[in-house]
């Protein structure tokens, strides 16, 4: 990415939410893994997805983590799933919160889209308390 980039309000203002949200660790994975093909795509995600609608007024950290991992899994974006599953550490998002989420995605996307996003968060929950059975 080259320097005039970096230093778009949108681009700084998203590289700062998505690190709140994500973690530092995520995101420097993710930047040192880009190349010249996908640079640009993460700046676009980076600008558009994090500097402008995370960081919109209006709705908390939570309810966009919420609304997100809704719309990830009635969609089937398994990983992305995974990934906002762990970011609720970050957002204030409860394991509550996540299975309303799933509950509500079971009847607006249908049950095997819920069922499969219910198993991930499960995987996920165990990974996050040190291989422990996960609980809502």
């Amino acid at each position: 990415m080259d320097e005039v980039s970096k230093n778009t309000n949108a681009f700084r203002t998203g590289l700062s939410v998505r690190r709140s949200v994500l973690g530092d660790p995520h995101v420097d994975r993710a930047e040192d893994a880009a190349t010249d093909f996908d640079r640009p795509f993460q700046q676009l995600i980076t600008e558009a997805a994090w500097g402008t609608v995370w960081a919109r007024p209006g709705w908390s950290k939570r309810e966009r983590s919420i609304v997100t991992l809704a719309l990830l899994a009635a969609l089937g974006h398994d990983e992305e799933v995974a990934m906002h599953v762990r970011a609720t550490a970050n957002t204030g998002a409860s394991r509550d919160d996540i299975c309303e989420a799933f509950l509500h995605v079971a009847i607006y996307a249908g049950v095997p889209a819920a069922n499969r996003a219910f198993k991930i968060a499960k995987e996920v929950f165990s990974e996050m308390d040190g291989g422990k059975s996960a609980h809502a």
